[in-house]
Formats: structure tokens, sequence, C-alpha cells
């Protein structure tokens, strides 16, 4: 631990079976550091209240939290319980926590050490993974310690590391160490049963009689070639144990085995009430089964409270869970009411799903599914039930728990006794499409949705479940029954203005996309107050702005949906906004506010669970690493982009890896290669996709290259008939520049000059770099060497600002042809090109003003860490404070918001 508070990692987690070590590692860490420790471990009987095992943790230190600024200690407040209830974030709780673990470790180390990982509630687990994989330059470390075959803990990118089995010669000294009284044949023996497991190797002597001690017959579960695995009798064992205690000592330890936090003042209340006292674990404590102190009763041993549970026949249990009930919160009085009610109750129900609402207001899905599945399964009204379970699953889908979602969905089919009424029906066909996109059937997602419209009469429902529908059509990979499904889609959207003739438009273009129109550019009607829409359908006009090569809207809408996003908590939905955010910086020529943007909406895919946004930002790294010329990147995100897009039948990320390739072929100057890419594009699964309007130039410019004029021309009249109906200056000014390419000489200068006009407005700095290079290489070729420097030099110095290598190598090349001496000079006129992406996006926002902790809320960084990446970009930078950052920022042109 302290190389992990020293150094690198600073979080891991260690994995195991029962037994194997993982806790005597976890004290191993405890004893070892000076470090402060804060500790927890999971409970199975707690996975369903959210933020439990997060309360235990933090409970030590919560008097700093009023540190943290306000958003985030609401949040965290709120989750615990000890606030004003809010409609919080599971994430934005996790960034409260990191900076919370920053904070305390201000004035001392601290190291978090959490056993039995698997049986987290959902949410801690969450937030706990979050702020682990952002620990940077903190003295924090956290040490996860979990089963590998149990729950749903995962690491999702930590370091691990596994225990494996001791080998018989350690085994053997162990039990010597723990058994020394045994004869040697009795510690072979054990030795060979134990299979190498410490726990067995510690537990299973005590099991011995005297006699067996002695080398006596050993009883039949101790026989060679037992079928019972090595655990279950040391389990035995601690229940052996267990039911030898006397009985008021039994009823205390299934009333702490019940309980996740151990109170003294709180087991003693439920204890009593049983007729027993926190003196009757003086007996368990005797048998080693236990420690009772100041903190509560601690259990030696996981399984020994799996063994308390199990000793206790249904009768103490149910008295154990009504003790508890009794004397226990609201969240916790209902799970121990329902872990005693095994038929329909309507007001246990009620009170799940109380806890469910308070859950969710919390942010904490994954408790809020479990407490509205128990509570459908105790609702006496077959209508109530299924309204739960599908509220049930909604929440799954949301906590990335799929597999549980369709178990969910498929129960409220089942089990419903009649159809649901229209707002649940919604529910259902909503998280049922989702599951169906997830497993890679996209339009059987439209399909459902399409059967819940027409029995929808609610028009911001409506316009929802057919925006989902639309975007699930057009993201499928070509499919013949497409084109039936969007003009269904269109049929199903209400008449009217508004909102409505928003989706309609949005439809039609997508329908005629489908049907082969490859110019489309709808135009949208004017609306007043985008932000009261459905954000379905918001979601759905940010991307569909591409159409219309409105970039700076597509950026303006995805920004606005990022900061409402961070604003209000909801950062589930924020991968989606932020691929959106990424696509409008990657056609707008902003490449390094792309990379960083991409690598953030990634890591907050995984934290969601939203597996289906990962391939589409593959691909879109596949294309920035393409423009920047770095070859193998390029084809092993494309790689994951087309194999995600396979498995799920889903478009955008399969588009993005093969547009990746066209440009990487563009930049190597391999342009039959080009050629063959786009045709084949264009009868591929992702020929219907809106992006390849921006790669037909490239398609001429390869033809123009590779001697092949002929080629250019269908793609040339494709794109100016799109070009020309977005009246947009940023494809007009590449229009012009294609055209160019294949105009007679006493043509081509005016066009040129034409599209540099028109690329001054559009702000688009790759394409007017290659407008420059292409009009610099034809000055040259026409003798105008002055002119064709000027337009070379400006090429390559914006080139070299987006980090577009093989780009700046091509205007490098021209530029000694016309007799310039061209040094390499990038790192040393852009210091810009040496800082990492996540350096760039810190630093880019420490020039607008925004404090250390002001950058760390948006990006998801403690301070700290923040502080850390300016410490290592102002020397790379050569500046030494924010006012030289800005001056320097505003000097290179760098666009800050």
């Amino acid at each position: 631990m302290s190389g992990a508070v020293g150094g690198h990692p600073r979080a891991l987690v260690v994995c195991g079976e029962a037994g194997i070590g993982k806790s005597a590692l976890l004290e191993y860490a405890a004893a070892r550091t000076s470090a402060r420790v804060l500790r927890v471990t999971g409970m199975q009987s707690e996975a369903g209240l959210s933020f439990a095992a997060l309360h235990v943790l933090l409970r030590p230190v919560l008097d700093r939290v009023p540190a943290l600024p306000p958003q985030q200690s609401d949040a965290l407040l709120g989750a615990l319980g000890l606030g004003a209830t809010n409609r919080g974030d599971r994430f934005l709780v996790g960034l409260a926590t990191l900076n919370l673990l920053v904070e305390v470790s201000a004035s001392t180390p601290l190291v978090c050490l959490i056993d039995d990982a698997h049986w987290l509630d959902g949410e801690s687990a969450d937030a706990l993974l979050f702020a682990a994989r952002r620990l940077d330059a903190e003295p924090v470390a956290v040490l996860f310690a979990t089963r590998e075959s149990e729950g749903d803990f995962s690491g999702r990118g930590l370091p691990e590391v596994r225990l494996g089995r001791l080998e018989p010669e350690a085994a053997a000294r162990l039990v010597a160490e723990y058994a020394a009284d045994l004869p040697p044949a009795v510690r072979d023996q054990l030795v060979a049963e134990a299979q190498g497991n410490p726990l067995a190797l510690i537990e299973l002597p005590s099991m011995l009689t005297p006699e067996q001690r002695l080398g006596g017959p050993m009883p039949l579960s101790f026989s060679f070639g037992t079928a019972a695995p090595v655990l279950d009798r040391v389990l035995t064992g601690f229940r052996q144990r267990v039911e030898a205690l006397p009985e008021p000592t039994r009823a205390c330890l299934l009333v702490a085995a019940l309980d996740d936090r151990g109170c003294p003042g709180l087991l003693s209340v439920a204890m009593e009430s049983l007729g027993a006292g926190l003196g009757d674990l003086a007996a368990a404590e005797r048998a080693g089964l236990v420690r009772v102190g100041v903190s509560g009763v601690v259990f030696r041993h996981p399984l020994v409270r799996t063994a308390v549970v199990l000793a206790g026949d249904v009768a103490a249990r149910t008295a154990a869970h009504r003790a508890l009930a009794a004397a226990v919160d609201d969240d916790r009085r209902a799970w121990h009411l329902a872990a005693v009610t095994v038929r329909p109750d309507d007001g246990v129900a009620g009170e799940l799903e109380k806890l469910a609402l308070r859950a969710r207001q919390r942010g904490g899905q994954a408790a809020v599914s479990a407490a509205y599945a128990r509570a459908a399964e105790l609702s006496a009204d077959p209508a109530q039930a299924t309204r739960r379970r599908i509220a049930a699953a909604a929440a799954a889908v949301e906590a990335g728990l799929w597999r549980r979602a369709g178990q969910l969905a498929g129960e409220a089919l089942s089990r419903a006794v009649a159809p649901p009424a229209p707002p649940v029906l919604a529910e259902l066909a909503m998280v049922r499409a989702k599951l169906e996109a997830e497993a890679g059937r996209p339009l059987v997602g439209a399909r459902l949705l399409h059967e819940a419209a027409a029995k929808v009469s609610d028009v911001p429902t409506l316009l929802s479940l057919l925006s989902v529908a639309g975007y699930l059509i057009w993201s499928s990979a070509r499919h013949p029954d497409q084109v039936g499904l969007a003009r269904r889609t269109e049929e199903l959207i209400p008449p009217g203005d508004g909102p409505a003739a928003l989706l309609r438009s949005i439809n039609s273009g997508v329908r005629r996309m489908l049907e082969g129109d490859t110019v489309v550019a709808h135009s949208f009607p004017p609306l007043d107050d985008i932000t009261s829409m459905p954000a379905e359908l918001r979601m759905v006009v940010a991307q569909h702005a591409v159409v219309r090569a409105d970039l700076d809207g597509m950026s303006d809408h995805a920004e606005a949906m990022v900061e409402e996003c961070r604003a209000e908590g909801r950062l589930g939905r924020l991968p989606q906004a932020l691929t959106i955010r990424a696509v409008a910086e990657v056609l707008g020529g902003r490449h390094r506010s792309a990379r960083a943007t991409v690598a953030q909406a990634a890591s907050l895919a995984a934290d969601v669970g939203q597996p289906q946004w990962s391939g589409y930002l593959a691909g879109l790294q596949a294309w920035l690493s393409a423009a920047a010329g770095a070859e193998q990147q390029c084809l092993a995100s494309g790689a994951a982009g087309l194999r995600d897009a396979e498995r799920r039948a889903w478009m955008p990320g399969g588009c993005w890896a093969e547009y990746a390739r066209v440009l990487l072929d563009l930049g190597a100057g391999r342009y039959e290669a080009v050629l063959d890419r786009v045709d084949r594009a264009q009868s591929g699964p992702s020929r219907h996709a809106f992006v390849w309007r921006y790669a037909w130039p490239d398609q001429v410019e390869a033809a123009v290259r590779a001697g092949q004029p002929d080629r250019a021309e269908p793609s040339l009249n494709r794109y100016a008939q799109w070009a020309e109906t977005t009246s947009r200056d940023r494809p007009c000014a590449v229009l012009y520049r294609t055209r160019a390419l294949l105009a007679d000489d006493a043509e081509a200068d005016r066009l040129y000059r034409r599209a540099l006009e028109l690329h001054a407005r559009a702000g688009q700095p790759f394409d007017e770099a290659r407008t420059r290079l292409v009009y610099g290489e034809w000055l040259r070729r026409q003798q105008r060497r002055t002119a064709a420097r000027a337009q070379l030099e400006a090429a390559r110095e914006a080139f070299d600002a987006l980090d577009a290598a093989p780009w700046s190598a091509r205007a490098a090349a021209e530029l000694r042809a016309t007799g310039v001496s061209v040094p390499d000079r990038r790192a040393a006129e852009d210091p810009l090109a040496g800082l990492t992406p996540q350096e760039h996006q810190v630093v880019r926002l420490a020039a607008t003003g925004a404090s250390n902790r002001e950058i760390g809320a948006q990006l998801f960084l403690s301070p700290r860490t923040v502080a850390s990446h300016l410490y290592k970009a102002f020397p790379k930078l050569g500046v030494t404070s924010r006012a030289e950052l800005s001056h320097l920022m505003t000097t290179l042109g760098v666009r800050l918001r």
C-alpha cells in the first residue's frame, strides 16, 4: 500500500476464491501502512440498498463534505440519505466521492480497503470505481477484494491481482504453524484436502475430534475423492460451531449477520426485543467467530456470516428480520419486512416503491430496480405488479444491467393478465427496444416502438418513442425493411407544428436517404425553445445537423446538452451528448478537442454501462488517428468499431471506421485504395450514413491524383448538389476546391481563391489547410513560387496545430520543392503538440479563467489532478502563470469554448 500511495497503481483489484487470502491481504495492508485507513465490507443482504456501502466507508470523514462544491456535496449527502433528496446521478456522486477522498488526503495519505466487493450495492460500486479510475497525483490508494465467481462486480479496467492456491510446501508450513500438535500423517491429509486454500488449512484442524487429531479415522467428508468442495467443509465447520452456541447467542449473531452497519446501539435495540443483548455475544467471541467493539460486530470471515444465516431456521430468521425492521430506518425497514413476507402484501409493496422513489432521487438506479422488482412480487394487484416490473426493467437499463433488464421485461410480459396502460406500455416498449438494439436487433426495437406509438396519445411520449424508433432505423446496418419502417415512423408522427413538425422533417430526410436520395439536406422548421422538447428528440435534432452541414448548430446543441447533463447531475446521458459533440469537433476540424472528448466519452460509457457508444467512439478515434498518421492505432480502433458494428448490426461505428481508412490511405498517398474503399462503401451496410457526404471530396481528390478524373465526376456531382442545397460556407468552400482540382488552369485560380474566401467565413481549419495545400501545389506547378510558399507555409502551420502529421509532411515536401529549406520546427513553434489530450483539455479550460475545482467538475477529475496536469503542461508551453497561458492560447488562435 505504501507503494500505491507513493506511486502507481493507485487502485488495485484483488481477485480469488473464498478463503484464498484476500481479506488477510487487506488486513496486512492496513497494518503496514502509516496512512489513514477507511474500510467497508460488502454485504449480500445490502445489495439492494443504494449507496449503503459508500455510507459506511465515508462515515468517518463526512465532516469534510462541506469543503466540496455545493452541487457535489448536495448530491453526496442526498445519496447517503443525510440531506435533502435530489435527483442526483450516481456518477456525480462518484465525482463527489473522488473529491472527498482527495480533500481528506490533503492532510494525510489515505487508503481505502473494500472487502467482498462482489457484494457491494451497485451504486456504491459505481461511485468507488468512478473515483478509483480517476486517481492520479493524489496520495490516495484504493484496494478492492472480490470473489471471481459471485456478484456483478468488475474492476472495469483497473489493474488486477489474482491470488492462487498455495503450493504443497507452503500449505504444509501453514498447517504446521496453526496445528503443530498434529501428527505428520494427519497434517499431510489435511494439506491434500485443503487443496491449497489458506482458510481451509487454518480451519479444518479445528473440525477434528480428539481421536482424529491423533490419527483416528477421518469423517466421510474428509475422505479422498469426495465431491464436496473444501469450502463447503469449512462452511460446515463454521455452522457446527454456531449451532453449538447458546440460543441467545445465536439470536444475537443472526441479528448482526442480517444488518450491514453493525451499529452497537441499533443492534442492542433489536437484540433486546428478542430477549437477548450484546453481552450474549461473548460466547461467539470465545469461539473465534466474531469480534465486538465500539464500532460494532465484525465477523471473522464472510463465511462465518453465511454460516450464521444458514444455521438459523425460518422462525429465527423471521424474528431477527422483524426485530431489525422495528429498529432501523425506512429503507432498511422495507427490505427487512419484505424478507419475511411470503405472500402478496400491498402495504409492504408500497413501502418498497417508496424506497425505490427515494433511491431514484439519490441516483441509485440499481437499487431502484431491485426495490421495484421485489414490490412487483408482493403486489396483489396484477396491474400494479406489471407496472412495477416494467419500472424495475427501465431502472436496470439505466444502471447498465442489461441481462437483468431483459429478465424483468420478460416477466412483465409473461405475467401480465391484461394489456398495460398506455404510459406503462410506452415504458415497456422503450426498455425492450433498447434491449433489442443492445442485442444487435435495432429494427426489431423500432417495430416495438411503433406498436406502442400506435396506442399512445400523449404527444411528448409519442415523440420520444418515434425519435428513438427513427434513430434505430437510421443507425441500423443496411436492411430491406428500413424504408418501410421509416415510412411507418412518418405515418405515426402526429400532425401539427413545433416539435412534431421537426420530427416529421427529420424522418422524411431519413426515409429519402434510405430510398437512395444522396443529396437530401432538409431544413428544420423554426422553433422557439428546443430545451422544452423531449430529450430523445433533442438528441436526434443535434445528430441530424450533420445532414445540413450545420456543424456550429450541432456543436451548440451538443454543448448545451452536455452542460445540462452536468448541471442536473444526469451524467447517464453524457456519453451520447459527448459523442455528438465529438462528431461536431471532428467534422469542424477541431481535432485536439475531439480527441479529448472521445476519451472522456469512452470512459463515461464504460462507467455508465452503455457499450453501444463504445463502437461509435472507436470509429471516431480511428478517424482522428488517421488524420494524425497513426496507422497502427487507426487500424486497431477501426477494427474495434467494425467488430462492434457487425455484432450489433449498428452502422455508425463501422461507418466511421471505414471513413478512417479512406482518410488514412489519402494521407499516405494510396489513391487507388481510396477510390476502391469509397466505391465499396457506396454499396455496403453503411451506404446510407450521413458522413459519406464529407468523404466525396476525398474520392474526387484521389481520382485526380491517381490520374483517373473520370472516376471523380459522380462524386463531384453528388457533392455539388448537396453542398449547394445546404447553402453553407463550409461545404461550398470544399466544393470550390474540388472543382478547382478538375478545372483547367484558366479557371482553377479563381476557384481556389473563392474557396479560401468561404473558408475564412466557415472556420474549418483542416479543410482550409487542405485547400491551401492543393492550391499551393497548383501555384508551384504554375511557377508562381512566392505565392505557393505563402499557401504552403500556412497549410503546414495549420496541419501542425492539428497534429495532422502526414498532411504537414506533404506541405513541407512541397515547400522544399519551391526551394525553401524546411527544418522540423513543429515542437518549437507549436508548444501544444507536446500535450496529452487531457492536458490540452485542462489548459484550454484554464485559459478561460476556470479554477481547478471548476475544471475538475467539468472533466470529472479531482482539483489536485487538474493541478498536476497544469504543473506538467506549463513547462511544455513555456508559461508560468494562467495569464501567460491565456495570452498564449489567444495568440495560437485556440478556440477556448
